[in-house]
């Protein structure tokens, strides 16, 4: 047999399969590393990858502040580790080419069901982070959760907006936020329902971090490496118990159902973990459920919440839509939610490594590789479409 030269190869290759598919010709900047070009944003393979080169970049605190969690962060860690229990069991010979990601999303049509999650404190990372992350997510053509953006969004250059709310107050508190979100062409109404009490992060503890750095960012140090000392710092809570002993009233089920009846705009409950919770949302007239343990960050010890999603839909009975977030770091992860009954996920700490390490590109290239891999894995799992992403493709592991 004639051999043939690696240039042969690649311009068979591409006459059979188009040069975008060989040679990634749809890109239009090169990975570092190739000779004449040189973009650290392409040293990156996977979403780790940037967290370390964010690391890198931050102050400690700051890293400490993105990737901590509460108390002994078991949550934050069951996060990952659950996932790890899942074992994919794909389908063979099943015929698929073209992969479909695409999807419908309370009234949005998405290319892919991947989210950007709700995450506070982001210009500690990154200065004017919210927006950055709102220009990204617009032109990575997801959603974005969260507020900040309204002057983006009156433009028409904002992404889909899942308006955030942490708190329901009186009955006139609640119409004017309902108003707000309206006003900023919110498609729907995020509310979050474990953030009331203040949580103990050790970690911010030990750091003796000021939560309103993450306004205009971690202070400079001085001569010595010291930071200076916050006037509002969360260790205030260390040891005392009157701060949380005379709290006021939490929100319940009826200020949810109030806030249903005062708007058209879908409302979706973040933070649901168990199947009673569900069946509750339901019946208050939510039209999603969030499984969210707040990334690790509020109440400890209460698992992952891949392990929380399958009592979650069994509540939810296919009546709305169930959304996860926590742990997701590879697209097989993404598949794992989707089969156990997910409709999409939502990213947190993925998409602040992409802006810690690169600004506004660097969550584009992790969207990117995560939802490259999802294709990719898709394919080799033997689908071609979300729609046939089922319960079957996943065993989980005892």
């Amino acid at each position: 047999m004639k051999k043939i030269s690696r240039r042969q190869a690649i311009e068979r290759l591409v006459k059979l399969y188009g040069a975008a598919n060989i040679l990634g010709a749809q890109e239009t900047r090169r990975p570092a590393g190739i000779a004449g070009v040189e973009d650290p944003l392409y040293e990156p393979v996977n979403v780790m990858d940037f967290a370390a080169i964010a690391q890198k970049k931050l102050d400690p605190v700051a890293w400490d502040y993105l990737e901590g969690g509460a108390e002994e962060e078991a949550s934050l860690r069951d996060n990952i580790a659950g996932f790890r229990k899942i074992i994919l069991r794909p389908k063979v010979l099943t015929g698929v080419g073209k992969i479909d990601t695409s999807l419908e999303l309370f009234g949005a049509k998405l290319d892919y069901p991947i989210l950007l999650d709700p995450t506070g404190g982001k210009t500690c990372f990154w200065p004017n982070a919210d927006i950055v992350a709102a220009e990204a997510a617009a032109r990575a053509k997801t959603v974005y959760v969260g507020g900040g953006i309204a002057d983006l969004v009156q433009k028409g250059s904002g992404p889909v907006n899942f308006m955030l709310t942490t708190t329901l107050g009186s009955t006139a508190d609640t119409k004017e936020l309902v108003a707000r979100a309206t006003d900023q062409a919110a498609t729907a109404i995020v509310f979050t329902i474990d953030i009331f009490f203040y949580p103990h992060k050790d970690r911010n503890f030990k750091n003796y971090f000021d939560r309103s750095w993450c306004g205009p960012g971690i202070p400079a140090r001085d001569a010595l490496g010291r930071l200076p000392r916050g006037a509002n710092l969360e260790r205030a809570h260390v040891g005392n118990w009157q701060l949380d002993a005379q709290h006021v009233a939490t929100p319940t089920w009826n200020s949810v159902k109030e806030l249903v009846s005062l708007t058209k705009l879908p409302v979706i409950i973040k933070g649901i973990l168990t199947k009673e919770a569900a069946q509750q949302a339901v019946a208050a007239g939510s039209k999603g459920i969030i499984v969210s343990n707040h990334g690790g960050r509020q109440l400890d010890q209460v698992g992952g919440t891949i392990e929380a999603l399958p009592e979650v839909v069994e509540g939810a009975a296919g009546r709305i839509p169930v959304l996860i977030d926590g742990g997701i770091r590879r697209g097989t992860d993404v598949i794992k939610a989707l089969a156990l009954g997910a409709k999409a996920v939502l990213i947190g700490r993925p998409y602040l490594y992409g802006l810690a390490a690169f600004g506004g590109p660097g969550v584009e290239r992790v969207l990117a590789i995560l939802r490259s891999e999802l294709v990719n894995n898709m394919g080799l799992a033997g689908v071609g479409s979300l729609k046939e992403i089922d319960r079957s493709l996943a065993r989980i592991r005892v």
